[in-house]
């Protein structure tokens, strides 16, 4: 049901996990995420701990979902000094090429303890059917 669009992109999540870099808007960061089929559904979950709701962003043109998410640093009192902070701020995105067998006009989309979960159902053209076979008369020619 999705389709990679470009490898590359893992190799940028990979370095960026190792390197510890911040995403900015023009180069976010990549966001982990599960995606599998649940019944007539198809379930995408993205990881965003410490993220608002108000500062996801999800979009679909066409086939392609794109969601976007900022974790702004936590406002501290001026006598406060840092002693580790290895919590990822910035920009977050990930973009998912979705199949035609997906109905994109129906996603829902929920946000509870820092995972975001979109299920998008399985469009009625793309469910298995039974097809009938019509009981036909057998019809003869007469020439004559």
């Amino acid at each position: 049901m999705l389709m990679r669009t470009d490898p590359f992109r893992e190799l940028d999540r990979l370095a960026q996990q190792v390197l510890n870099t911040t995403g900015t808007w023009s180069r976010p960061s990549a966001m982990p995420m599960d995606a599998y089929r649940e019944g007539d559904q198809y379930v995408i979950a993205f990881d965003l701990p410490g993220v608002a709701k108000d500062a996801i962003d999800i979009d679909v043109e066409r086939n392609m979902l794109t969601v976007k998410a900022e974790r702004r640093p936590v406002t501290k009192a001026d006598d406060v000094q840092m002693e580790l902070s290895e919590r990822p701020l910035g920009v977050f995105s990930r973009q998912v090429m979705l199949a035609d067998t997906l109905d994109t006009e129906h996603i829902d989309a929920d946000y509870d303890a820092g995972v975001l979960t979109l299920r998008i159902p399985i469009a009625e053209r793309a469910k298995p059917r039974k097809i009938a076979i019509g009981g036909g008369s057998a019809r003869k020619e007469i020439s004559g």
